[in-house]
């Protein structure tokens, strides 16, 4: 088959054909060996024709194990031959405890793909491809054939995978069935069936960048109204008096700014009041009673104009307003530990906008209304029901996330299908970043992974406002850092050209599906610069369920077929064909029409279907 080796370059042996029959097919992206006396080059049939074999260099063999790239090119007169058994173990993996079956040599029929765990999954992880083409099947078969192992039991994994249409659930939800100490736990904003969790994050768990995303912040004079928030609302949850003190200062200096404004009278009334109205306590509000020398007056009377266009009790209210500052107050400390809801930050909010520095300030004024109406958009839709109010702390959240009745959940299930783009965005992106945090500060570090799965990725990790407004996005930053904590992320999506550059550049391996889209497959052809044109073109008509496996998980360029996932996951297109059909009950009599006309729409008369009950409805 093979002849002599006329054409030795930088890449890639020309060597001479001579079985001219041998079928294309057979032979295009083996494997062969060019052998010399201490040499094994390993190179691919890149291209065939009936005089030259053209064969691209990949790696060298050095002591029996595979190496990746040739500093010294084969000899002109190299022995050329196909690879064998041993060689080509060395290169698809040894199935043992230290790897899992990803599926079948799509060349090299009858041989298993077994990448190392380790080297798969301590790095960030791509998985792209068109819609159909097999990704959601192929996630839920490498989780399956991981937990399937059966040579080792992977009791302390952390899977979340956040769910962007509810398609794992149906998959993983028996993965008790497979071992016992196994356990499935789906937490989601929908709860429908026993043993759903319903969503739900501590709102003393959000900090200043948290709640920039969730009220959509878009400028940094923003942040400061948030920040100052977030320690009023923390004080205020103490209930103390010191609480209740540090309220009637705020209300107070900001009464006083009004009563020695150069307003006129009717303003500062009116502006006095609309800050009583939002702004109150026992001693601040309209029915208050203010002591004079041997007489008494409501808070709303003191304000009574008189005739001569001023406050009748002016001297009165002044004295009052003045007994109820304390400056030593405006360095009470937040507590660290602070039980409150999105409404108790609601109601900080307004104490913010009276504050020294915020007061009489319209540019804030106008970014607080912006934060003002989305804050009560939130809490008086669903969104706020996903915010407990209860305080817990950072380490005792995750604990809850992975815990499953008594046992460990392996695989977390997040699903955010019946919820907004942007709000299902910010719930990823903070529950990324708790996480990440509680890696960050773990006493041993990365000694507890973190598997981030993020189902249609495009939508989350996008060139977002993030950095501009806060300085980084939470997934830049884990896909730049995380890897050292043991947080991973592992991005699903069939748009590769809409995520973050800063991802895919920090991706260390790639399981790419059927493609079509001409960007995708340019920007895919440009991120493995080795691939083979010949592979990059076959990825185009991958058949579903195949796909091209690199990087650093991958001695070589492989092509994979993989299993149908047992069970499946809800990711299969719509059987319109069955939907159609109706099979009516024997109860249900149709007559058939026999004047059709195909450009008037068709009702059947009242006569034709009869005895049809509300069961045989199913919208």
């Amino acid at each position: 088959m093979f002849g002599k080796i006329i054409y030795i370059g930088d890449s890639e042996a020309h060597v001479e054909n001579l079985q001219k029959e041998v079928n294309a097919a057979d032979l295009m992206n083996m494997n062969v060996i060019f052998e010399e006396a201490n040499q094994k080059i390993l190179g691919e049939v890149s291209e065939l024709s009936n005089e030259i074999i053209k064969i691209r260099f990949l790696g060298e063999y050095i002591n029996g194990k595979y190496v990746n790239g040739v500093l010294r090119k084969p000899l002109l007169t190299s022995k050329i031959r196909m690879i064998n058994k041993d060689e080509l173990m060395e290169l698809v993996g040894t199935y043992d405890a230290s790897s899992f079956i990803l599926g079948e040599s799509a060349i090299y029929k009858g041989f298993q793909i077994c990448p190392n765990i380790n080297s798969l999954f301590s790095n960030h992880l791509a998985i792209f491809g068109n819609s159909g083409s097999g990704k959601s099947c192929g996630v839920a078969r490498i989780v399956q054939n991981i937990f399937n192992n059966k040579f080792s039991i992977q009791y302390n994994a952390n899977l979340f995978i956040f769910d962007s249409f509810g398609e794992y659930k149906n998959a993983f939800g028996k993965l008790n069935e497979i071992n016992a100490n196994y356990s499935y736990k789906f937490i989601t904003t929908n709860p429908s069936d026993v043993g759903d969790i319903p969503l739900s994050i501590p709102v003393n768990l959000l900090k200043l960048d948290d709640m920039a995303l969730l009220l959509q912040a878009s400028n940094h004079a923003q942040l400061p109204i948030i920040e100052h928030t977030i320690k009023l609302a923390k004080i205020f949850s103490t209930n103390s008096q010191e609480a209740n003190d540090y309220k009637n200062h705020l209300i107070a200096k900001a009464l006083l700014a009004v009563l020695f404004s150069s307003e006129t009278v009717a303003s500062k009334k009116n502006e006095i009041f609309t800050i009583i109205e939002v702004c109150n306590t026992p001693e601040f509000n309209f029915d208050s009673v203010i002591p004079g020398l041997g007489y008494t007056r409501t808070f709303s009377e003191c304000f009574e104009i008189d005739s001569n266009g001023n406050f009748g009790e002016s001297v009165l209210i002044t004295n009052y307003i003045l007994g109820k500052i304390n400056d030593t107050l405006d360095t009470i400390q937040a507590p660290e530990e602070a039980s409150y809801s999105l409404k108790d930050f609601a109601k900080a909010l307004e104490f913010t906008l009276i504050s020294e520095g915020f007061q009489h300030n319209q540019n804030l004024h106008d970014d607080s209304v912006i934060l003002k109406v989305r804050l009560n958009s939130i809490i008086n839709s669903k969104i706020n029901n996903f915010f407990n109010s209860n305080y817990v702390p950072l380490k005792d959240y995750i604990v809850s996330l992975i815990a499953s009745g008594s046992k460990k959940a392996q695989i977390i299930n997040i699903n955010l299908e019946d919820i907004d783009d942007i709000f299902a965005k910010v719930f990823v992106k903070i529950i990324s970043r708790i996480i990440f945090d509680f890696a960050k500060g773990s006493e041993l570090r990365a000694q507890v992974p973190f598997h981030l799965f993020l189902e249609e990725a495009h939508r989350y990790i996008q060139k977002d406002n993030d950095t501009f407004l806060l300085g980084y996005n939470i997934f830049d930053r884990i896909a730049k850092e995380g890897r050292k904590y043991g947080v991973i992320l592992d991005i699903i999506s069939q748009r590769p050209v809409e995520i973050s550059d800063t991802v895919i550049a920090q991706c260390n391996n790639f399981l790419i599906f059927k493609m079509t889209h001409p960007l995708d497959i340019k920007y895919i052809g440009e991120m493995l610069p080795n691939i083979s044109a010949d592979i990059l073109d076959k990825q185009k008509v991958l058949q579903p369920g195949t796909c091209v496996c690199f990087g650093g998980a991958f001695k070589i360029p492989m092509i994979v077929k993989m299993e149908l996932p047992n069970p499946m996951p809800y990711s299969s297109n719509c059987d319109v064909s069955s939907c159609w059909k109706w099979e009516p009950k024997k109860d249900i009599n149709i007559v058939p029409q026999n004047n059709f006309n195909p450009n008037i729409s068709q009702t059947p008369a009242s006569d034709n279907i009869t005895n049809v009950s509300n069961s045989d409805i199913f919208i």
